[in-house]
């Protein structure tokens, strides 16, 4: 049952991944059969279904996400000057506009999935089943927030809500909202525990509660938060995986079909994956195979590997990696600095073995000896953020926040599309770089 179910829900996706337009009034002209869909269990576990295959799927929030980060930071390499909108994401700058579709797409597609998520959240509440509920909340929780961090990861000003002429909010807003519904959500289930009947309607390959909690820890750490990004970066397991797993038919790994498997778009910079001399990785470093594939007859050198390798390869969606370099920087940027406690973080990742990370990223290396200034730990942890998460899609913030110099990006933040500023008065102006 199962199976069938994930099929015609991966129907379903597809038939709204071809939603087109920028009208924020999402609504479903057959109103008998959209109200069906927003009172009935099936429906509403449909809808948060598809919330994962919107977000994942083919040129959906990964892709967007991954090519506007890898190109503004310096991570990718156009390989066909054709594709004009990641031509114009390479060149950065004055060439990147309100035009281009990438930008547009995540736009897009990040307020569908919010407006998708706010569905399901609000409309379950009424359902007798409160471990059904807070399994819908949760799940819905997880892709309303990866959708509303990616814009702010991108725009200077993020929508208030998805309703039309919607006003605008800071990025530090955004961020305590994201931070407020995962608080709601794991409240939820904490009451009352999801139910295994509700796990088995999902995609498996996400914990809820261990997901949600990375997650705040990651916000956090963008708000500034550095006590809560740590007590949070703390209660999350490290030993469980969360990710889009992926399978041969319909549901394929998106950077596979799109990057890897025609090597005619995009592929990774270099094997230093686009670092500027003094902070590149160690050639010893085992997370660069794992990154990348070599090809010494055919250009480009440098391919993707890791994450990317086929079309089933799982797609995490943090790495445990990530929590324990969360740590690391929170322990540097906290009120009394404790650069000591940092570097023993950082150095958890500089010489954590693949075998013992459950997605095999490891560098394997000899510790880094100290002491060493919070100023020298922070750069430190954007270079092992860098390796470890290489292509996550988090490099252009993580450059912003931790004061890289502005020649290493294309971009800070982007222009607003067009489509929303030709509809909404309210559309901020676009930032001067």
């Amino acid at each position: 049952m199962k199976k069938k179910l994930y099929i015609s829900y991966s129907i379903l996706a597809l038939l709204v991944l071809s939603f087109a337009g920028c009208d924020k009034n999402y609504s479903d002209p057959s109103r008998a059969t959209q109200d069906n869909v927003n009172t009935s269990t099936k429906g509403l576990t449909g809808v948060a279904v598809s919330l994962q295959s919107r977000y994942a799927a083919g040129r959906g929030n990964i892709y967007n996400t991954i090519t506007m980060s890898g190109f503004l930071a310096n991570e990718l390499v156009l390989l066909n000057q054709g594709n004009t909108a990641e031509l114009q994401l390479s060149l950065g700058g004055a060439s990147l506009d309100g035009a281009n579709t990438v930008l547009g797409n995540l736009w897009s597609n990040s307020n569908k999935i919010i407006f998708d998520a706010n569905l399901v959240i609000t409309n379950s509440e009424a359902f007798p089943d409160k471990s059904l509920v807070s399994g819908l909340v949760g799940y819905a929780t997880i892709f309303k927030s990866l959708a509303l961090g990616d814009m702010a990861a991108f725009w200077e000003r993020v929508p208030s809500g998805t309703g039309e002429n919607v006003t605008f909010i800071t990025r530090s807003e955004a961020y305590t909202k994201i931070i407020a519904d995962i608080d709601l959500a794991l409240a939820g289930i904490t009451q009352n525990p999801i139910s295994s009947a509700f796990l088995g309607t999902i995609p498996a390959g996400i914990d809820i509660p261990n997901t949600l909690r990375a997650l705040k820890a990651r916000y956090a750490l963008y708000n500034g938060n550095y006590a809560l990004a740590l007590s949070t970066a703390n209660s999350v397991d490290l030993t469980k995986k969360a990710g889009f797993l992926h399978n041969a038919t319909v549901n394929q790994n998106g950077i596979y079909v799109a990057v890897t498997g025609t090597n005619n778009l995009w592929q990774p910079i270099n094997n230093n994956l686009g670092l500027p001399t003094g902070i590149t990785p160690d050639p010893a470093d085992k997370r660069l195979p794992f990154y990348l594939s070599e090809n010494l007859t055919i250009a480009p050198r440098w391919r993707m590997n890791g994450f990317a390798a086929a079309l089933t390869t799982e797609w995490p969606i943090y790495l445990p990696g990530e929590m324990t370099l969360i740590k690391a920087e929170a322990y540097a940027r906290q009120a009394s600095p404790d650069a000591g406690l940092a570097l023993i973080e950082l150095n958890k990742i500089i010489t954590k073995k693949p075998a013992a990370d459950p997605y095999g990223v490891g560098a394997d290396l000899l510790p880094l000896l100290g002491p060493l200034t919070p100023a020298q730990i922070l750069t430190e942890v954007y270079k092992q953020r860098s390796i470890e998460m290489f292509l996550s899609g988090q490099r252009l913030e993580d450059s912003r926040r931790l004061g890289r110099p502005q020649t290493e990006r294309k971009r800070n933040f982007v222009n607003y599309p067009f489509r929303e500023r030709d509809q909404n008065p309210n559309t901020p102006a676009d930032p001067s770089f």
